[in-house]
């Protein structure tokens, strides 16, 4: 590593990541006419899904020369596994990831921006995975757990006073290292208050009435690896059972009709139910996964028969129809679509009413929101990238499968009628309410509380805290892994090697998996010989599958040393599927790395460096008089440049030609109503052609041939819009007990349709358009044309924006990585509103940072 300046930053100016070219623009909707509107198997580790335990193996052979080293060996053969229970269960589980039980050590200059420093604490030293940092959106994050997306306690509304007794009045709060007083306080939360009025969702009245918990005020508490005392809910709820076929609604192999067991038959549905997703049901491995289970039921079940009662032998899957299956479901789903708004009300509703006890348990006392108390429905597992489990079935969650944590004095909730629960535990350590393991890949899947938790909102805030602490230790660690990249002990110098490449190009550390049974996805500590190609003098090619199944392609340039070290370590006799760093493992490297700081990690490199990379490239843009618009580009530009060094990259959807070609038709709908307008100007001044007649020249994209067509458009739209009110009318005065219209009177009502057709017929004609709208002026419809042409330029930033995320996850880096408390600042230093960068759900999970920050611009990461 070069000696810099810059210790701090990340290098992630090595990164090669093209920039997206903005598509084409977009239809308007409005009518127009008023004027002012394939890797190799890895042979080596292998476990369970959760991380490995080793020893430290520092055998006599790491202290001699590296010629005469011998290569290591794993100790006790590949991927011992321990899974650690806790509490009083005998259930014996991988209890989830907590950064809470991760000591945070808090640089004392930088205590007093803290709302609330957290408290050290000694390592429990139990996790799933080393990687509990998810790619996921929060929303769609299965396993949730208070490392991934901890968060804070719920926003409630706090406009209307209490009816209740005043309570005593809590410390004041610290901002920027000063107490506030009563008028800064009501200053700095002025504008959350319209926050919480807006995000207060139907069905939580009863809440207006309770006080906030601010935790980020409150004391610690003395021991955070006790996180409750009392602990009342209301268990989960499971998925309605199967539904059984109408009898003419059948599978057919090779146009046999087929009778099928209902566990088979629901089976076969769920692949029939989704004919319309190609993009699963026309991958191979996806079929070939969901025949290999499909068959399996069969087995289990007596098979398929067909109308003669003999049993029919399904193997080729190109012979399976689906489709009765798939207009089955179709129609059930277009029939629901097609339901009164009563009937939907009321469906809500019952809906509602079933699943409020579920909705809030009580923690120490507080009502708090549970997050994810549905247990997830059977189905076909689907997976990210390219996953070999695809098409798997995912099988119904009994009962009997799932572990309640519950407070001792609490009454335990009561199981599904004739079921019973696997176990019943008091674990306080713990955060999970309920718990049970999935038969795809074995994970377990937990019941935590909800995104804006105070739970969750502690958890989020240490992560972000430890991240900010690293600062401290970093240069230090820099310094010494440059110093081990030329040790003469191997493991030394493998390990600086690795922590080279995660600290500079923010790769995930890897763990040990079993390629029968996993996806063959790797880190940096799991790579292989293969996944790793060197160009002279100081080019590394990776391209590998990384977390998820997403491929990783990268070309970096790197210190002379690294490349000489990678260029050792694969050496002869190594080849593809050896190992690069045969002296490392993940826990070796991480306990090697809480020397320097308590419950330092690899994977808080991660959020380290995108949090600081955020912070210099927010910090480095200009205070510039531009619209709203542009400035959230500016931000997303930044936010895109962390997700490219975190390689949170996405799949382009299908549907993303067909959106940007969308946009494409609004913005050139907008030119055409621009253009339309300014020639109404020359109605009433004719003169005014001469004078400025570049104003008044049609666009070159707006051809006459589209102009046409883009005039058809409009006239259709207006004549749907009156048809579909008229529709509406006549079913509200149904509804009240009134005479339905008579069709004449849509007639009437379109007869303003006629006229507009007939208008843009004369104008075509005369090349000339009468000005529009109440007393018309020169001077109103140029103002009218400049705000569309505002609509215009926000509208091609909005299509450069989204066609430059078309491949990259922005909201991963943001909801995970990057300290949220940095975009509070942006918005306040740049004068945005924060809704145009967390939506209602993320202002109510980091409500900790909106307070904590409150109207400052100038916090520092």
């Amino acid at each position: 590593m070069s000696d810099s300046s810059d210790d701090d930053r990340p290098l992630a100016s090595n990164r090669h990541a093209s920039a997206a070219k903005a598509a084409h623009p977009i239809r308007n909707g409005t009518n127009g006419t008023n004027g002012t509107n394939g890797l190799a198997k890895r042979k080596s580790r292998t476990s369970t899904g959760q991380s490995v335990s080793y020893k430290d193996e520092s055998g006599d052979d790491d202290d001699a020369p590296m010629a005469k080293r011998q290569k290591a060996q794993l100790p006790n053969g590949p991927g011992k596994v321990k899974r650690p229970s806790t509490g009083a269960s005998s259930v014996k589980r991988p209890p989830p990831d907590e950064s809470g039980d991760e000591a945070l050590v808090v640089p004392k200059k930088r205590q007093s921006n803290s709302a609330t420093p957290a408290s050290s604490r000694k390592p429990n030293g139990t996790k799933v995975k080393d990687e509990s940092d998810s790619d996921a959106p929060m929303a769609k994050k299965k396993t949730p757990t208070a490392s991934k997306g901890a968060t804070k306690t719920a926003a409630r509304p706090t406009a209307k006073p209490a009816a209740k007794p005043a309570a005593k009045p809590a410390a004041k709060p610290v901002i920027n290292g000063k107490k506030t007083t009563a008028s800064n306080t009501k200053k700095a939360t002025a504008s959350k208050a319209a926050i919480k009025a807006e995000s207060a969702e139907p069905g939580e009245d009863e809440e207006e009435g309770e006080e906030e918990y601010r935790w980020w005020d409150a004391p610690k508490k003395e021991d955070d690896s006790i996180k409750w005392t009392t602990l009342e809910h209301a268990g989960v709820v499971f998925p309605p059972a199967y539904q059984p076929l109408p009898k003419h609604v059948r599978l057919f192999y090779d146009g046999i009709k087929l009778d099928l067991h209902p566990d088979a038959e629901e089976v076969a549905t769920f692949f029939g139910s989704m004919l319309h997703l190609t993009v699963n049901t026309e991958n191979p491995t996806f079929c070939k996964n969901f025949l290999a289970d499909f068959q399996d039921i069969l087995q289990q079940t007596g098979g398929a028969k067909g109308p003669d009662g003999q049993v029919v032998a399904i193997k080729d899957f190109a012979k399976l129809d689906f489709k009765p299956m798939f207009e089955y479901y179709k129609g059930q789903t277009e029939a629901r679509k097609n339901r009164s708004k009563e009937e939907k009300k009321m469906e809500k509703e019952e809906k509602a009413k079933l699943e409020a006890p579920f909705l809030f348990c009580k923690w120490d006392g507080r009502k708090e929101k549970v997050g994810n108390f549905r247990v997830e429905p059977p189905g076909l597992f689907r997976g990210r990238g390219e996953h070999p489990k695809t098409g798997k079935v995912k099988k119904r969650v009994l009962p009997e499968q799932v572990t309640i944590n519950i407070g001792k004095d609490a009454i335990v909730p009561q199981p599904p009628a004739g079921h019973k629960w696997k176990g019943v535990q008091n674990d306080n350590k713990a955060t999970w309410l309920a718990m049970w393991q999935e038969n795809i890949n074995g994970c377990y899947k937990y019941v935590m509380l909800a995104a804006n938790s105070a739970v969750k909102g502690q958890a989020d805030h240490k992560k972000f805290e430890k991240a900010r602490a690293l600062k401290k230790h970093i240069s230090r660690i820099r310094a010494d892994y440059t110093r081990e990249l030329k040790s003469e002990v191997m493991a030394d110098r493998q390990r600086a090697t690795a922590m080279y490449l995660i600290d500079r190009f923010a790769l995930r550390a890897g763990n040990e998996k079993d390629t029968d049974n996993e996806a063959d996805t790797v880190g940096c500590c799991s790579l292989k010989y293969e996944h790793i190609t060197l160009r002279e003098p100081n080019t590394v090619i990776f391209d590998f599958l990384g977390k998820d199944s997403i491929p990783f392609y990268d070309e970096v340039t790197v210190d002379r040393q690294v490349f000489k070290n990678l260029k050792m370590f694969k050496k002869d006799p190594k080849e593809d599927g050896d190992d690069i760093f045969d002296r490392l493992n993940t826990s070796q490297l991480n306990k090697h790395l809480s020397s320097y700081m308590q419950g330092l990690t690899a994977k808080v490199f991660r959020t380290y460096n995108a949090s600081y990379t955020m912070s210099k490239l927010l910090q480095e843009l200009p205070v510039t008089k531009v619209s709203i618009a542009e400035k959230v580009k500016l931000y997303n530009d930044c936010n895109r440049k962390v997700a490219i060094l975190c390689n949170h990259k996405r799949t382009v959807g299908a549907s993303h030609e067909a959106q940007m070609e969308k946009m494409g038709d609004r913005i050139k709908g907008l030119k055409y109503q621009k253009w339309r307008t300014r020639m109404m100007m020359l109605d009433i001044d004719p003169k005014l052609k001469k004078k400025k007649a570049e104003l008044f020249e049609r666009d070159p994209e707006l051809t006459d041939e589209w102009v046409t067509e883009h005039q058809a458009f409009l006239v259709e739209e207006q004549r749907t819009k009156i048809t579909k009110k008229f529709e509406k009318d006549n079913e509200k005065r149904v509804s009240e007990g009134e005479k339905a219209l008579p069709e004449k009177e849509l007639k009437e009502r379109l007869k303003v349709v006629s006229e507009l057709e007939a208008k843009f017929k004369k104008e075509n004609r005369s090349k000339k358009v009468e000005a529009e709208g109440k007393a018309p002026s020169v001077e109103k419809l140029e103002a009218a044309a400049k705000k569309i042409d505002e609509r215009i330029h926000n509208m091609e930033l909005q299509a450069a924006d989204k066609d430059g995320n078309k491949e990259v996850a922005l909201s991963t880096s943001k909801i995970n990585y990057i300290d949220p408390r940095l975009t509070v600042v942006f918005s306040n230093k740049f004068d945005v509103p924060i809704e145009k960068f967390f939506s209602k759900t993320l202002r109510e999970k980091f409500n900790w940072a909106i307070q904590s920050v409150g109207d400052d611009a100038t916090w520092e990461f």
